[in-house]
């Protein structure tokens, strides 16, 4: 490699892992997520589609969970499950929506709006792309004429948690606060998974696939918001001078 050509490779990748650059390391991270998302959201589907690897397993361990129902955990988890339905996750969104209009956090709040609600939408198209029955059981706790894979509830929750996640990420000094909002995000996400699963109205790997989901596209909303924030400050710092 001639020495200019490495000169610009190594300034390239200065770039790209500047933590306040515009396109910088915000912008490799995310595109980092998006590309490991997608290629393990790849990974589960086929192995999905062909019954094999993890998806193996998938009928034992819901068969399992549907065998050990019993109250009162199955109202807990009908519970959760409601929770973050479309209604419920309307009315968490509206709540996280009204504090960041409240805090001025304009961008937070139109990577909240692209993010959940766009994410919804993604997931209901997947559904009719891969169209998988979801289980079957003689005595449901639950049943909906719906496809299985990938599970709309989870890929809500993944979405809203992940998000809020992010924002206590970015805005909070203390990293035990941190911590703890990633841990609780982290819990909630597989509260609602295992819900599901439970009342018999996915498999596992329906839940993985929709956690990898969210991550992929909080993975664009996010990065793109943090880009368009960036961008427009450099504008203004530059009609300043």
């Amino acid at each position: 490699m001639k020495p200019s050509a490495r000169s610009r490779l190594f300034r390239f990748i200065e770039a790209r892992l500047t933590p306040g650059g515009e396109f910088g390391l915000h912008l490799t991270a995310g595109v980092a997520l998006l590309v490991a998302a997608v290629a393990l959201f790849g990974e589960v589907a086929e192995d999905m589609a062909e019954l094999d690897g993890l998806a193996a397993f998938d009928r034992h361990v819901s068969d399992w969970m549907h065998g050990h129902a019993r109250e009162p955990y199955t109202s807990l988890m009908l519970l959760l499950t409601h929770m973050h339905s479309v209604a419920g996750m309307a009315v968490l969104v509206s709540l996280l929506a009204l504090y960041f209009w409240r805090r001025r956090a304009r961008y937070w709040l139109l990577a909240l709006l692209l993010t959940v609600p766009g994410g919804m939408l993604l997931n209901v198209l997947l559904k009719h792309v891969y169209r998988r029955a979801r289980p079957v059981f003689e005595e449901p706790l639950l049943a909906l004429p719906t496809y299985s894979f990938p599970s709309g509830h989870t890929a809500a929750a993944a979405l809203f948690y992940g998000l809020l996640a992010a924002y206590v990420v970015m805005t909070a000094r203390r990293w035990r606060v941190r911590a703890l909002a990633v841990a609780g995000a982290a819990a909630m996400v597989a509260l609602v998974a295992v819900s599901r699963i439970y009342l018999g109205v996915h498999y596992p790997t329906d839940t993985l696939a929709a956690a990898l989901e969210s991550c992929g596209w909080m993975a664009v909303c996010i990065t793109g918001c943090s880009t368009l924030r960036r961008r427009r400050e450099a504008r203004s710092l530059k009609g300043e001078t």
